[in-house]
């Protein structure tokens, strides 16, 4: 059922059994398959690579939240103001991985970034924390969203179990895995149709704002920065909530393999992507306000339900429907991107070896896939999922930081390096502080949760030793890992 990939891990002196350099060759890279082996096949194209950036970054929270950075800011004008700034910097975040995914034809992202510039204890530390507790944590978390919604038109006047919620996300996230280990073809496509339906959940919002603005409805942005002062902490954790609410941009690079002609794609994608989703946040923001102020959005815990109930009568009851479509949209992409990471991991001799193998006729990564199901079961049913979010979502900002500081090393450490596509310097640097820079505040601002997620990033450390580098393991225990 399952054949190794052709693209398995190589040594030049100082890597094999443990001690990987990292210096793969990539799948465009010349280098023939060996005889009898199977490859992830090109079926990314910019279409589809375009529905992966925006049917992952498109979530949950534009249609539920938006009040994090309204809170943090103080007035309307603000929070559109930081809701512009953080599109504008994900671009910028965006543009560093377009060039880093145009000279380094891996997939992997993060991981594989990390690898080539930093060598692979960072890059294990990396795919350690993502396989254990970021990614089975992430995707219950918006799976959660998306079983509240799809029942929330059956239970209009009354709450919703907890344990009914819990069985149909258990039931979403298994359709989701099961799609992503059946064909690529046909997760792309659902992918493609839900970004659909997420653009038009966005328009539905979008276009009576723009009515009410016509109508002359504007008294909610009048004095749109005065109210309360935003802190010194409370602005840049606004800036936090909005870089999270952009998060996404970097799952086209997991799948750099898959992407027909990346040189091209890969840019397009990611420029034309986020593009529409900074417009589309901002004017659905700037839609909410034509019809809540800003106190009635602090308390709603819907922004666009409640938005949907005042202007659209019993339209509103698609609402819930369209933003379970987005939480799934979520789902799909994040699984379909993240098991190329560890499946590349696996190439790499990180991770066990089973988890580089690719299915003989449906060409997809199925163990890497389905490794995710458990732990995420675990997660759904027995953890504060919230908290452990809280724990560790500085991780993902600190090695995406170490990741864009990598490609100004890079220039410097490889300068030869083809880059088909290549941005001015200083977006790297302003990009890779600000990433920094909100580590920093989230260990200042909340350091109990943050050193809890610190010291469990910690234990891929030790992990590395005793899994990677020891060489004399006991025959029992290299058996368990496939070696």
């Amino acid at each position: 059922m399952f054949r190794k990939a052709a693209v398995t891990t190589v040594s030049n002196g100082s890597y094999l059994q443990g001690q990987a350099n990292g210096r793969l060759p990539s799948m465009d890279s010349g280098q023939p398959a060996q005889e009898g082996k199977v490859v992830l096949k090109k079926k990314v194209t910019l279409l589809r690579g375009i529905s992966i950036i925006i049917g992952t970054i498109i979530g949950a929270g534009i249609f539920i939240s938006p009040k994090g950075i309204l809170k943090n800011t103080g007035s309307v004008g603000m929070s559109l103001t930081v809701w512009t700034v953080c599109g504008i910097l994900s671009l910028f975040g965006a543009l560093c991985y377009a060039e880093l995914g145009t000279c380094i034809k891996k997939s992997g992202g993060h991981y594989t970034y990390i690898l080539e510039a930093f060598g692979p204890l960072p890059a294990f530390v990396r795919v350690w924390v993502e396989l254990l507790i970021i990614r089975p944590a992430a995707t219950a978390v918006i799976s959660l969203a998306f079983g509240r919604y799809i029942l929330e038109p059956f239970f209009m006047q009354c709450e919703i179990p907890e344990l009914a919620i819990k069985l149909i996300t258990a039931v979403g996230i298994t359709l989701v895995m099961v799609l992503n280990s059946t064909s690529v073809s046909w997760s792309a496509r659902i992918q493609i149709f839900l970004t659909f339906c997420k653009l038009v959940a966005i328009l539905i919002i979008i276009v009576p704002g723009v009515i009410q603005l016509i109508k002359g409805e504007t008294q909610h942005f009048k004095n749109a920065f005065a109210g309360n002062d935003a802190s010194v902490m409370g602005l840049p954790l606004a800036f936090y909530s909005g870089m999270y609410a952009y998060s996404g941009w970097f799952y086209l690079n997991f799948v750099t393999e898959e992407v027909e002609n990346p040189e091209k794609n890969i840019p397009l994608a990611i420029c034309i992507s986020m593009i529409i989703v900074t417009v589309g946040y901002v004017l659905t923001n700037v839609a909410y306000f034509t019809t809540i102020s800003a106190g009635e959005l602090l308390l709603s815990k819907a922004v666009a339900v409640t938005f949907a109930e005042r202007l659209m009568g019993n339209f509103s009851l698609a609402v819930p429907i369209f933003v379970a479509l987005s939480c799934f949209g979520s789902m799909n992409g994040g699984i379909f991107a993240v098991s190329r990471m560890f499946f590349v991991a696996s190439r790499e001799g990180h991770l066990p070896e089973i988890l580089s193998m690719i299915h003989v006729r449906k060409h997809t990564p199925l163990p890497a896939v389905i490794v995710l199901h458990p732990l995420t079961m675990i997660m759904l049913f027995n953890g504060d999922l919230y908290s452990l979010l809280n724990f560790l979502s500085f991780a993902r900002w600190l090695f995406i930081g170490l990741v864009v500081a990598g490609l100004i090393y890079l220039r410097y450490k490889r300068p030869d390096m083809p880059r088909p596509f290549k941005v001015p310097l200083f977006i790297p640097a302003l990009f890779s502080f600000t990433c920094l820079f909100m580590v920093a505040l989230s260990l200042y601002s909340d350091p109990v949760n943050t050193g809890i997620g610190f010291a469990i990033t910690l234990t891929g450390v030790p992990a590395y030793y005793l899994f990677i580098v020891w060489d004399k393991k006991p025959k029992w225990f290299r058996k368990l890992l496939g070696k």
